[in-house]
């Protein structure tokens, strides 16, 4: 039996989730008859996703098909970014959609020192994009993960590595 048991704290989008969803919003929007013959489209761009359309409006319903489908394949909302509305072609106005892929060192490191002053008898660490917090008892690992579910975080957070 271990001695000490241990899970990864992360916060990271599933980019085959955001592919996934890209793909539906896609097929959605050719299928859809308010938006025949229409310029709004969705494009991948990086790791990011490009809306158009003709107005506001139109980008506003672009973004409204593309949050749902985000949604059902359980991407947090948290972890979307919209950028601002610029013009682009023509008539056309564009949107940006970024992605947070991972926990930044500070919010890594506030959220091992909110562990620490809650005093569990844990352990936690930052490694890099990720806290790893262990214990000798997985009863104590269970009272941390509850207590940081419970938390208001600006982020989505996974329990990964658990042994």
């Amino acid at each position: 039996m271990a001695s000490e048991f241990s899970f990864d704290i992360v916060s990271e989008v599933d980019k085959m989730e955001v592919k996934n969803a890209f793909n539906q919003s896609v097929k959605e929007l050719s299928n859809r008859y308010d938006f025949k013959g229409s310029a709004a489209a969705i494009e991948e761009s990086g790791d990011e996703l490009v809306l158009t359309a003709e107005d506001d409006f139109r980008l506003s319903q672009v973004r409204d098909i593309l949050f749902s489908k985000l949604v059902k394949r359980e991407v947090s909302a948290k972890m979307i970014t919209y950028g601002a509305i610029e013009p682009a072609k023509g008539t056309t106005v564009k949107q940006n959609v970024k992605f947070k892929m991972a926990m930044e060192m500070d919010e890594a490191k506030a959220l091992s020192k909110q562990i620490k002053d809650e005093k569990f008898k844990v352990n936690a660490q930052v490694q890099g994009e990720q806290v790893r917090v262990s214990a000798k008892s997985k009863d104590d690992l269970q009272k941390v993960m509850a207590f940081v579910k419970g938390l208001d975080l600006p982020y989505s957070v996974k329990f990964t590595n658990y042994r």
